[in-house]
């Protein structure tokens, strides 16, 4: 590796047409993480913190393999949406790398990306796994795959569509997540596998930013997952598994016949307080056995008790919710004083837990178990206080998840006359 001065002197060596060629130059920005790998694998798994260069490393693999002759590309997003504004249109995107003259232009109306030298790459949505079917590629990068909401069929529509040339391949880029697909990826001998945290690009994130990020989620679960790149297992004992989540996930918020928001208050105020854990949902609509879905986490830290009563009402009124759930332990009459100085005419329900945390819990968890307790989108806060509870040893439980469970056990083992109101949420 060349020192400070070595690099200043073969820059200051350089003619103009070659500096603002090395200004374009991926190798010399790379870090050793985001170097294409060497060996006779298929694909590239690149697992990393937020904000780690992922992208950057995804769409500079692509451009090296136009470079190297492949003609034929597949882009796979979450969504539409996310590929475009992510893998092209992105400041680290396929339309922002290498020269002006080398950058390709998008076709909206066909979902394609052209480059001069005559490649094109077709953009599909992990949404629409059928999309893919018809296609055929020599070369693949799929982005944020522990997002995909059906990973298992957009991947395998893929996987026969790479088919063209003497050696197909493939980078995926994602912060990871503990699902079956990325699992098999990672133990599959034709992977190579790399990682990078968040702070391994420092020098391309703003400083509040890893500031702010590391005082809030260093040394959590969380933060292992989505800063470090971490894969992490199941704890032993803990109520809630990946699977489980995983297997709770739906494609968007179903129409509902009941809605609550559940909350449970912090008993004090200030940066340092708890979280008020505050967790939207409904009863979904025309199904036996009746389920849950869970809409929305709305929970905040170091609230005061205005704001979040502020806070729930405005929710409630959002989500048209039929009540407002809220565990008084703590706070007793205060929590229903703030919730009415915010709106008067609030339907409202006072609830005392006289059980255990783990006992009030169980019958949650065993209504996951049997697909009775969806999410309709990810909840990566709330879903990794869940897998981390087992309420062994005095463990207490996080305030989104006792919300969570307040919620549930409102809609569903609570017995209440039904309300024949329906809403689409």
């Amino acid at each position: 590796m060349r020192s400070v001065l070595e690099g200043k002197s073969f820059l200051e060596g350089l003619s103009s047409t070659e500096l603002k060629r090395a200004l374009h130059e991926w190798k010399f920005y790379a870090r050793q993480d985001q170097w294409n790998p060497p060996g006779d694998w298929t694909t590239w798994l690149v697992l990393g913190g937020r904000g780690a260069g992922k992208t950057r490393t995804g769409a500079e693999w692509i451009a090296a393999q136009i470079a190297a002759g492949r003609r034929r590309i597949a882009l796979v997003g979450e969504t539409y949406e996310d590929a475009r504004e992510v893998m092209i249109d992105g400041p680290s995107g396929l339309c922002a790398i290498g020269t002006a003259d080398s950058r390709p232009h998008y076709e909206s109306s066909r979902h394609r990306l052209l480059w001069p030298c005559g490649a094109e790459a077709h953009i599909f949505s992990a949404d629409d796994p059928d999309g893919l079917r018809g296609h055929q590629f020599e070369a693949a990068w799929s982005d944020e795959l522990a997002k995909w909401r059906q990973p298992e069929a957009a991947w395998a529509n893929l996987q026969l569509g790479l088919r063209l040339g003497d050696r197909p391949r493939q980078i995926v880029t994602t912060t990871p997540r503990p699902f079956p697909l990325l699992r098999l990826l990672m133990n599959d001998d034709r992977t190579v596998v790399t990682h990078a945290a968040t702070t391994a690009n420092r020098a391309a994130l703003a400083e509040t930013f890893l500031t702010e990020v590391t005082r809030t989620y260093q040394g959590t679960r969380l933060g292992r997952q989505e800063l470090e790149g971490e894969v992490l297992d199941d704890r032993e004992g803990a109520l809630w598994s990946w699977s489980m989540i995983e297997a709770s996930r739906l494609a968007g918020a179903p129409r509902c016949d009941r809605v609550v928001v559940a909350v449970d208050p912090p008993v004090t105020a200030g940066p340092d307080a708890d979280e008020c854990g505050i967790i939207v949902a409904g009863r979904i609509e025309g199904i036996e056995p009746e389920a849950v879905a869970i809409l929305h986490d709305g929970s905040l830290a170091g609230a005061s008790p205005r704001a979040w009563a502020e806070a729930v009402v405005t929710l409630a009124s959002r989500f048209e919710a039929d009540r407002v759930v809220a565990e008084v332990n703590q706070g007793g009459d205060l929590v229903e004083e703030m919730l009415r100085l915010a709106d008067p005419n609030l339907s409202y329900r006072s609830v005392r837990a006289t059980r255990g945390k783990i006992v009030r819990a169980e019958p949650v968890a065993a209504l996951y178990e049997q697909g009775r307790v969806k999410h309709a989108a990810p909840f990566p806060v709330l879903e990794d206080q869940m897998i981390g509870f087992s309420g062994q040893g005095g463990q207490g439980s996080p305030d989104r998840l006792d919300a969570l469970v307040w919620a549930v056990t409102d809609l569903l083992l609570t017995p209440r006359p039904s309300f024949p109101s329906i809403r689409t949420i």
